[in-house]
């Protein structure tokens, strides 16, 4: 069996609990899917890895891992995050089978797509091709990391302080989705970092179509947020004052609202 199929397989397979709980295609299953594919390129190639490819394997099973467990945390013991979850799933409590399984399809061959890059590198023996691109790539997901763990930290501790309030603290200063913009890094890198070792137009579709996937979703993600907050908070002074001057995703890109972005979603 081809590695790829093993690893789409693999995300399969651990983003099924999807079936369970809809939702969890993109979030719980997502999450294990990165770490269970960064753990199978390291034993399918291990022989080929290096200290830069190890380093950057380690990053994003770091990332997902750390992001699976935060989100199993929160579903269980945030009592204001299960009631807006719950308000946010109504309308997709009772979706149909074969809309499960064609998402379930759809999301199996997009992660793989994220994480490609990584693994056509070492697919195509170029674990040392262009090591300065590499680490520049490293370098920006393992920032895109450090900003996700610090914003959804950040966030925990304001909301326990106060939950009935926006968070408008630390990185939430200066964009108002600080984890949604680290999580675009953390991709980032991975794709920027190895696009050099993409030998053949397939490769390279496959990995486009990872990163502009991911990319797309993260938009979609802080439209959505934009929408709720604007709902709950939107008689709120402060919090009006807050949007006009805060960049809702990309620091100090005057981008202050995706409402009228519709083809997101």
């Amino acid at each position: 069996m081809s590695g790829w199929m093993i690893l789409v397989g693999l995300a399969g397979a651990l983003s099924a609990a999807g079936f369970k709980k809809f939702v969890w295609f993109i979030s719980i299953g997502y999450a294990f899917a990165i770490s269970g594919m960064s753990l199978a390129i390291a034993v399918l190639f291990a022989e080929r890895l290096t200290v830069p490819v190890v380093v950057m394997l380690s990053i994003l099973f770091a990332y997902s891992m750390r992001l699976g467990i935060f989100i199993l945390l929160r579903e269980r013991k945030n009592a204001a995050y299960k009631k807006v979850l719950a308000e946010v799933t109504a309308d997709i409590k009772k979706v149909p089978f074969f809309v499960s399984l064609a998402v379930w399809i759809v999301v199996s061959l997009l992660y793989f797509a994220q994480i490609s890059p990584i693994y056509f590198r070492l697919s195509n023996n170029l674990a040392d091709h262009h090591p300065w691109l590499f680490s520049c790539g490293i370098a920006v997901s393992l920032l895109g990391f450090s900003i996700e763990t610090a914003a959804d930290y950040q966030k925990s501790k304001a909301k326990k302080i106060n939950p009935k309030r926006f968070c408008d603290t630390g990185l939430f200063a200066i964009v108002r989705c600080p984890n949604y913009f680290g999580e675009m890094l953390v991709w980032t890198g991975v794709f920027a970092g190895s696009v050099t070792t993409l030998l053949t137009p397939l490769q390279k579709a496959v990995a486009i179509a990872g990163y502009v996937g991911i990319i797309f979703v993260m938009f979609n993600g802080a439209r959505r947020l934009e929408q709720r907050q604007d709902a709950q908070y939107g008689n709120d002074s402060a919090y009006v004052s807050y949007v006009k001057k805060t960049p809702i995703l990309i620091p100090f890109v005057p981008l202050y609202s995706l409402k009228r972005w519709k083809f997101l979603g």
